[in-house]
């Protein structure tokens, strides 16, 4: 069943891009970007590329922490988050940085470790 709206976007598309803007506008105040890079329905998977200032903040690995908690919580649809920043501050392609291990459900990491890593500050 596709819910493509009229500008050929998914529901779920966005979806995943208003649960950015509304959890995390301290991303924006304070000169970074996310977007949606990759998304899977089918998998249940989405990638998402923190940009700007993103790239190279020390709290970047919390921040994709809680999106990668908050998203499959909030939106049942998605499993696993991707999530990579860029280190030049561009949102493209393999210069980005490696991907990060997603999150499922379950709570595990897909490294193997049962810690959760650090708890963002919001």
């Amino acid at each position: 069943m596709s819910t493509d709206t009229d500008d050929g976007t998914s529901d779920l598309e966005n979806r995943i891009a208003n649960f950015l803007r509304r959890n995390f506008p301290q991303i924006q105040m304070h000169g970074g970007s996310a977007a949606i890079r990759e998304l899977d329905p089918e998998a249940g998977e989405v990638t998402v590329a923190l940009g700007g200032a993103c790239s190279g903040c020390g709290i970047s690995p919390m921040t994709i922490q809680a999106i990668k908690t908050r998203m499959t919580k909030e939106i049942p649809e998605i499993e696993t988050v991707h999530a990579n920043t860029g280190a030049g501050g561009g949102m493209g392609g393999a210069s980005d940085g490696p991907t990060l291990p997603g999150e499922s459900r379950g709570g595990s990491v897909d490294d193997g470790s049962d810690d959760e890593g650090p708890q963002a500050p919001f």
